[in-house]
């Protein structure tokens, strides 16, 4: 079946969704952890964009799918979204520059790599290159002595391998079609950080600022149902290269947005490993493209 060719516009307003808008949540989540506690502000961020996406779906007369792929969509959005992203929240909290924590994620296609090989996928010399250099990078990141590289560091790489093993897993099995697998895993998200941010005890301690409630509002409609739904755009519209991409321009993005507006900074180490882990991830995403793998036939 031959890939159908989109539209110049709205292929370029989903790339810009990928790369800037998703780039620019790490700067976002900056801003509003300095306002909201980090696991309450993530629950909220994804319950609201679920309950949004939900309604909107409803009343577009989407039906309810079954049991089984309900359960199979909020088990990967607990691996994405509660783990995966709730990570790299409760790190920015704890002063972890929000470039820093766009680089460790961007170490997920690594890790999908990996994965990839327990569930049969043939891999490609350029791929294992791939994981060598981000490797490299990754030492690099977390042998500079940054006050927020470790051990919060450690904890995104734990949420990069979640979201890595989930996206592999939940390629593999029964999915609720068109977006509401998004609005299903989104709203199962959301109830788990909202559970978790209550045993740990979390609580404002003042009502958020404009900032916060702005920075919540751009991360649920804009990070959440708006870029989502731009990736999904590209998957069934581009080649792979070009939908996973997103994941070494958004580094850029946020070290940029970080030190134009946040006062951030880089050590020349640390830049030194953002263009490894770039390079790293640009070796995997185009093994994949150049050299797509075979799934192997198992053993009778």
């Amino acid at each position: 079946m031959l890939r159908r060719s989109p539209t110049l516009l709205p292929l370029l307003i989903a790339l810009f969704a990928l790369y800037f808008i998703w780039g620019s949540t790490y700067f976002v989540i900056r801003i509003g952890v300095q306002s909201w506690p980090p696991m309450m502000m993530a629950g909220l961020r994804f319950l609201l964009a679920g309950v949004v996406l939900s309604l909107y779906l409803l009343l577009r007369g989407e039906k309810l799918p079954s049991w089984r792929a309900a359960g199979n969509a909020a088990l990967v959005g607990i691996m994405l979204l509660a783990i995966g992203n709730g990570t790299v929240t409760v790190a920015e909290h704890q002063n972890v520059p929000s470039g820093i924590a766009a680089v460790m994620v961007a170490t997920v296609p690594l890790f999908a790599l990996c994965f990839s090989r327990l569930f049969g996928i043939q891999t490609r010399w350029i791929e294992w290159l791939g994981i060598a250099v981000g490797l490299v990078g990754i030492i690099l990141l977390n042998s500079g002595g940054h006050p927020g590289s470790s051990p919060w560091g450690a904890i995104i790489m734990l949420g990069s391998v979640s979201w890595a093993f989930g996206s592999v897993w939940g390629s593999r099995i029964t999915l609720p079609q068109g977006m509401m697998a998004g609005a299903i895993e989104m709203l199962t998200a959301g109830v788990v950080l909202l559970i978790a941010s209550q045993l740990y005890g979390e609580k404002l301690s003042a009502p958020p600022s404009l900032q916060g409630m702005l920075a919540l509002g751009y991360l649920s409609l804009f990070g959440s149902v708006i870029a989502i739904n731009a990736y999904m755009f590209l998957i069934r519209n581009v080649t792979p290269a070009v939908a996973t991409s997103y994941a070494y321009v958004n580094p850029v993005v946020a070290v940029l947005l970080g030190i134009g507006f946040g006062g951030e900074s880089l050590s020349s180490r640390e830049w030194l490993a953002l263009a490894t882990i770039v390079l790293a991830v640009i070796l995997v995403t185009l093994g994949k493209y150049l050299f797509p793998g075979r799934v192997q036939s198992p053993s009778l």
